[in-house]
């Protein structure tokens, strides 16, 4: 347990951290930390490098400068896979599998939370009865309801939701801020990216706002 002097870094510790695309800078330098148990809302128009700095964040791309930090240690990529869940706009799952089959494929690869069972975590989301569909025969709001359920199986402690309410009717955006709200009273944190068309989850929450740069 920390000392009283010395308090538990942030669970995300952000410094300094720049990306650019062929020469033109899409954001920073930013810094910005985020806290077990609180939310960080990304806002930003489209084009401001929201996605961006998800991406850059999991480590599917590389920064040109600045430090992220994890728990205090370097977010090397073991480090990165085991903190960090990403839910992006692309549901990252396998079309010719089905519902449960990606669910457990998932938790082969990724582990899942203690007690957590895909069975549950699908009537959770709303698709008890869909064990057996494969993937490209449900609709949009079908997929990233499958992306939520993959999601509350990981046991990474920090979220990474890219525009999580897209694709979603009112029932779903709730059921996005019912996790959130999980997660973060289980000691976890979450980013969430957002253009403003939907309020943010209600939660403890600081925002990061990005202005596009070109």
């Amino acid at each position: 347990m920390p000392h009283a002097d010395h308090p538990a870094p942030p669970l995300l510790d952000v410094k300094g951290l720049r990306f650019s695309r062929n020469d033109l800078p899409v954001f920073g330098p930013l810094d910005f930390a985020v806290d077990a148990g609180e939310a960080l809302l990304v806002q930003g128009d489209n084009g401001a490098g929201k996605t961006t700095l998800l991406r850059v964040l999991i480590g599917l791309l590389r920064a040109d400068d600045g430090s992220v930090d994890i728990d205090g240690e370097p977010a090397r990529p073991a480090r990165r896979a085991r903190a960090m869940a990403y839910l992006g706009h692309l549901p990252g799952l396998k079309a010719d599998l089905g519902v449960l089959e990606n669910l457990n494929f998932l938790c082969g690869l990724h582990g899942r939370r203690r007690a957590q069972l895909p069975e549950h975590a699908l009537a959770m989301v709303g698709l008890a009865g869909y064990e057996d569909a494969l993937l490209r025969q449900l609709s949009a709001g079908q997929k990233k309801r499958l992306g939520l359920a993959r999601l509350w199986l990981s046991p990474a402690p920090l979220w990474l939701l890219d525009e999580p309410y897209a694709n979603l009717d009112l029932d779903g955006i709730e059921l996005v801020n019912r996790m959130v709200q999980a997660q973060l009273r289980a000691g976890g944190a979450a980013l969430v990216t957002t253009h403003g068309a939907y309020a943010a989850p209600p939660v403890r929450t600081r925002t990061l706002v990005l202005e596009k740069l070109s």
